[in-house]
């Protein structure tokens, strides 16, 4: 590929004075302004696909604040226990599962198109296209999480985004195909200077072996989701993902590096969200010593959260009463730790491998976010059987709960007698708690193997306003599709939501609402 040269301050000069030269006739070789950058100089510094490079990955955890809180703060949050609302005039919203609006899904794929096509049409760069196709998949396996079948690959092809769907289970082919051509490529690859995409690399500053590590990842966590659905193809492609070489220390964790972490504005300047009280229940039954360097105490001193799908009829109240999470303006945006990693592992190993080899693993993950913290104490947390979740305490009065889970933190191991399928569904629960504790704040993900296993248990929503459309004890299993698709490509979604039908097993629901489940949230309900 082309090198990286030192003219970039030239650059910089230049694309301010870009388009600025004289237009008098079309003598374009006299009217050039000498210091206009020239397509030759853009290429040489890569710009062109750079600067698409970098706006892919400002979507993979949106760093737009409107964008991210309507994917992560409005429904993926909430929906994976994690966050809550606060403002008293917001009467619909996805916890309550009336949804006024319908946005990520229309939002995301816009923004994606643009520069994946630019790159892939664009460049015979084998990096570079590399790049875009996995980056497209770390955007779009949200989605398509989030919804079930979505437009896929008729997109790369057309020009318009009102496309014939795919199914989720082509949509999960098809990516997987994408993952595997990405891998190969940067694995060829991980020798390449950092220079070469230093420049528009907030994730790993131009280290391929780091993103080889980060694609592996991501398609160990895209295995882990068909466990239910297509057992042979999980076990095959996580097998393959682990051999591959996984993110295994926090020195290689994936975070967008932004100019700005704008949840700033969310969460410390607007006060629009809480932490839910799920997360809290869990963290403070256990006495993790974690929470203090996630979360900030109450104006009493007390970490507690806001329940999850009520009507708030104070927000000033509330942002004083429940918990915020901790977020600076140089806080990098997470997309995946090496706690995550291991804890797939684990379950790999339980599934399939080696009960020991889990328990190791189970421990090393918890170990791991316990560093990345900056959290004392794992060792004792790990063998501490005595603490269960604790029971959700309103500080208003208004929603306390039960507890949900009886679960402790310990490995079980099985003996003689025991039943060992309901030990191994525990143990599934404990990797699935501990996970879902290490990637906060991570929504979409945490929802996403809260239908996929049935935990971590969450309190079921207060204010139910979906009209029967969903199971409350169950919550929420996919987002409805936005009003645009029922206006631009009706066709084609009202197909789709036959293949959604179609896809749909042990569910209880049916149609385009929100309780309808998606071809992998296939397990049987908890009891």
């Amino acid at each position: 590929m082309k090198k990286m040269n030192n003219r970039w301050q030239s650059v910089l000069l230049s694309l301010a004075l870009f388009g600025l030269a004289a237009c008098t006739g079309d003598f374009e070789d006299i009217n050039r302004n000498p210091n206009q950058v020239t397509d030759d100089q853009m290429d040489a510094l890569n710009y062109k696909t750079g600067t698409k490079f970098k706006a892919l990955q400002s979507l993979v955890i949106p760093v737009q604040e409107h964008m991210y809180q309507f994917n992560e703060s409005l429904s993926g949050g909430p929906f994976g226990g994690y966050i809550g609302a606060t403002v008293d005039t917001w009467q619909t919203k996805f916890e309550t599962y009336n949804p006024s609006a319908k946005w990520p899904f229309a939002n995301v794929i816009t923004e994606t198109y643009t520069p994946y096509k630019g790159i892939v049409n664009g460049t015979e760069d084998e990096v570079a296209i590399a790049f875009a196709r996995l980056l497209r998949v770390a955007i779009m396996h949200r989605v398509t999480d989030s919804y079930g079948p979505i437009p896929y690959s008729k997109l790369e092809s057309n020009e318009s985004v009102y496309v014939e769907y795919d199914s989720q289970e082509a949509v999960y082919t098809k990516m997987f195909e994408e993952l595997d051509e990405a891998i190969e490529i940067l694995g060829r690859n991980t020798t390449l200077p950092a220079e070469a995409w230093s420049r528009y690399d907030g994730v790993y500053y131009g280290n391929i072996a780091q993103w080889l590590k980060y694609a592996n990842s991501l398609k160990l966590r895209m295995a882990m989701r068909l466990s239910y659905v297509k057992s042979d193809v999980a076990r095959a492609k996580a097998a393959e993902a682990i051999a591959g070489g996984v993110i295994e220390a926090n020195a290689d964790n994936a975070a967008m590096h932004a100019a700005e972490n704008r949840t700033t504005l969310i969460y410390n300047d607007w006060g629009d969200h809480r932490v839910g009280a799920d997360i809290l229940c869990y963290m403070n039954g256990y006495k993790d010593p974690r929470m203090e360097k996630m979360f900030l105490a109450n104006d009493v001193g007390d970490y507690v959260g806001i329940r999850i799908g009520i009507d708030v009829t104070s927000k000033s109240q509330a942002m004083s009463k429940y918990s915020n999470m901790i977020v600076a303006s140089d806080t990098p945006y997470l997309w995946f730790n090496a706690a995550e990693a291991t804890f797939l592992h684990a379950e790999y190993e339980l599934r399939w491998g080696s009960a020991e080899t889990a328990k190791t693993l189970y421990e090393q993950a918890v170990r791991l976010s316990f560093e990345e913290r900056g959290a004392s104490g794992a060792d004792a947390y790990l063998v501490d059987a005595t603490k269960k979740p604790a029971p959700y305490t309103d500080p208003l009065g208004n929603y306390s709960a039960s507890a949900r889970s009886e679960i402790t933190v310990p490995w079980e191991t099985a003996t003689d007698g025991s039943d060992t399928e309901a030990v191994q569904e525990r143990n599934l629960e404990r990797i699935i708690v501990q996970k879902w504790i290490a990637i906060f704040p991570l929504g979409v993900e945490a929802w996403s193997e809260h239908r996929r296993t049935g935990y971590p248990k969450l309190l079921p929503v207060p204010t139910d306003k979906s009209g029967g459309s969903v199971n409350v004890e169950q919550g929420a299993r996919r987002l409805p599709y936005p009003v645009e698709e029922y206006q631009q490509n009706n066709a084609n979604l009202q197909a789709a939501i036959q293949t959604l039908g179609a896809e749909q097993q042990n569910g209880d629901r049916s149609g385009d609402v929100m309780g309808t489940r998606v071809w992998w949230d296939c397990k049987p309900y908890n009891k």
